[in-house]
């Protein structure tokens, strides 16, 4: 969470709150102020990635591991949100700004997705199906507010970016946060009392099926740039693993929808859609992994590209947490014992990409809070 501003995006001086300087008379509300300004849209990809390893945890074992992320996953959304809060009455502008910024629009996506997620935690970690439902009510009012209007502000901006410039991973982050929904609804379905229940149910099918729908546009214009345009170490930013995630987590939702066929007879009637879009979806996120993994290898080991923390590194640990859940959330469903290894393997490395990231992240926490006391 880096605290540098660049000079470009500093506020103008026009307003007292926008100041970002640690002053001697008011060092706490400078350093929260430069927090607030310099937090990623995509930082909630922190609590999507350990709530996914938190969920997986409770699925494979050990409890312990699902508790402890589970309780540091609340701790870090609400921090995020509160930060979040700061920016937006702090820094509006730059907040507007990226908005309508083709790299930097599609992060704000995370906010959803880390709702859903957690509502998830909360369902089937503590059993709490009230918190769940506020957290769904909230991702439902910010995907719809988010989707038009990022979408909208991006279709309509009179300067666009080429495509090679514009597009990145990272748009699919659009993807994951209508399939948390799909997800989260599937969950907390099970809570209401007919005809509540069929209702929720409908609304998490057209959730999921909106989300294959935008996955299968975006990931076109994503592999033309791939194939057609010069591709550098740099291009290949970690939001690329969610080619993956977004796979991952429409693999969830379909199998959870599997699981709710006897509440609903129109997902009896569809089931073999269901299963078999639910297989399609999990086969298209295997065949990436091996080609993500070549990738990587190329910019980290043969072009050396430097391995330093950044936030967005959160964006492909939770696709490797997320494989993990949807495998066994989907062999579970389906019946398909022989694909129960697979989920305990990738567990551990999940774990210790989660483990690896976190350590960048107190790394990098204890370096701003440094530079703070210093500049105080």
């Amino acid at each position: 969470m880096s605290i540098r501003i660049p000079p470009e995006r500093k506020a103008g001086p026009s307003r007292p709150g926008n100041s970002v300087i640690v002053s001697e008379a008011n060092p706490r509300r400078g350093a929260a102020a430069a927090l607030a300004a310099g937090l990623s849209p995509s930082y909630f990809a922190m609590v999507m990635a350990t709530g996914i390893v938190s969920l997986s945890a409770h699925m494979l074992g050990p409890a312990w591991i699902a508790s402890a992320l589970f309780f540091l996953n609340i701790a870090a959304y609400v921090i995020i949100w509160v930060l979040y809060l700061l920016r937006i009455r702090w820094f509006g502008a730059m907040v507007l700004c990226d908005l309508t910024d083709h790299q930097r629009a599609p992060g704000f996506f995370t906010s959803v997705a880390a709702s859903g997620i957690l509502g998830a935690q909360f369902v089937l970690i503590e059993g709490n199906y009230h918190v769940a439902v506020v957290l769904w009510a909230l991702a439902v009012v910010l995907w719809v507010a988010l989707i038009y209007t990022v979408l909208t502000a991006l279709t309509i901006k009179e300067d666009k970016p080429a495509l090679a410039d514009g597009i990145s991973g990272a748009w699919l982050l659009a993807v994951v946060a209508t399939q948390s929904v799909a997800s989260l609804s599937a969950l907390v379905a099970l809570h209401w009392h007919q005809p509540y229940r069929l209702m929720i149910n409908y609304f998490a099918l057209s959730m999921w099926l909106w989300g294959g729908m935008l996955y299968i546009w975006m990931i076109s214009l994503i592999f033309y740039r791939y194939t057609f345009f010069r591709f550098s170490p740099g291009d290949l930013s970690p939001p690329y693993w969610i080619n993956m995630g977004a796979m991952a987590i429409s693999t969830l939702s379909g199998a959870r929808l599997i699981v709710n066929t006897p509440d609903a007879p129109f997902l009896n009637s569809l089931l073999p859609f269901l299963k078999g879009f639910t297989v399609f979806y999990w086969a298209t996120g295997t065949w990436w992994i091996p080609m993500l993994a070549i990738l990587a290898a190329w910019r980290y080991v043969y072009k050396r590209f430097p391995l330093e923390y950044d936030p967005l590194y959160w964006g492909a640990v939770f696709p490797l947490g997320m494989y993990t859940a949807c495998t066994f959330q989907m062999a579970q469903a389906m019946h398909l014992d022989f694909l129960l290894e697979m989920p305990h393997i990738f567990f551990y490395i999940a774990l210790t990409a989660w483990l690896a990231t976190f350590w960048g992240l107190c790394r990098k926490l204890g370096a701003d809070a440094i530079r703070l006391l210093r500049a105080a």
